[in-house]
């Protein structure tokens, strides 16, 4: 299947995606999704109801092995051969246990209905395809489909109302004003703003209103949107993870910006979760 199969762009750019998984901005980036998710799933502590789990996009597998060590079942889907390969070395790691209940499939989010065909999932994620992508509406429409009444949708995007945030606050002014002036161009015309991102692929930015409509208009309800990477983003993108206690202070604080007004706003990435309205199905045994 091509790299850059329903034109993401993405492939364009995964070996430098790939060198920078443990560096400081990846870091944040997937601990702070990870405990918004965790908001709004089942409090652990109790016995387990273990969900089923459907990651499109699911890359090297961060967040879906997550999942698995927690007991949930997940359904990973991945177009790149040379991701679904990463993701393979990562969930050798795993517990037996906890790797049994991973299923890695070829596919992209255009043949979501061939792939997993009538299962509806409690919880699906999205988190960091949109941005590589022509447009978000298709793409929703498809998430959405495999939620379960009382099912998640979980979404990660380039948040389009910031996009000249992280410029500013490098005081690279000239990148600055370029990425204000594009957003002014692409609010008269009527699309989303583009940009070149950190791996040096051509991207797309989704606005926090186009996101909320296109899941209301599929029957979703919007429980919470979050800001990520609020202020640590303007480091260098091969900044090193800092010592443990270090890292801590940073992700306690980006969690309390992420959440909160003003700051969230400003967030490199929109988290967006929502709900399709129903009670669960009663766990499996």
């Amino acid at each position: 299947m091509s790299e850059d199969h329903m034109g993401s762009t993405f492939g364009f750019g995964m070996d430098p995606w790939l060198s920078r998984l443990g560096n400081l901005r990846n870091v944040v980036r997937q601990e702070l999704v990870s405990r918004q998710l965790a908001a709004h799933l089942p409090p652990q502590g109790g016995p387990l109801r273990a969900l089923d789990v459907l990651d499109v996009g699911a890359g090297q597998g961060t967040q879906a092995l997550r999942l698995a060590r927690l007991g949930h079942r997940v359904t990973a889907v991945e177009p790149s051969a040379r991701m679904r390969e990463a993701f393979d070395r990562e969930a050798a790691a795993l517990p037996a246990d906890a790797r049994e209940r991973v299923t890695l499939l070829a596919g992209d989010i255009t043949a979501l209905a061939d792939i997993t065909g009538a299962a509806a999932y409690d919880v699906v994620l999205c988190q960091g395809v949109l941005m590589y992508l022509p447009h978000a509406g298709p793409a929703i429409a498809g998430l959405a489909r495999c939620a379960a009444p009382g099912g998640l949708v979980s979404v990660v995007a380039r948040n389009a109302d910031a996009l000249a945030w992280r410029p500013a606050t490098r005081h690279d002014w000239v990148a600055a004003l370029a990425l204000l002036d594009e957003q002014e161009r692409a609010a008269a015309e009527g699309r989303d703003p583009s940009y070149r991102n950190e791996i040096g692929v051509p991207a797309r930015a989704d606005r926090l209103d186009d996101l909320t409509a296109a899941l209301e208009t599929e029957g979703l309800h919007v429980e919470e949107w979050y800001g990520v990477r609020v202020a640590s983003d303007n480091v260098p993108v091969d900044a090193p993870t800092p010592p443990p206690d270090e890292l801590a202070r940073i992700l306690d604080v980006e969690e309390q910006l992420g959440r909160a007004d003003p700051y969230r706003r400003l967030g490199t990435l929109l988290h967006v979760v929502a709900r399709r309205p129903g009670r669960p199905a009663p766990a499996a045994p």
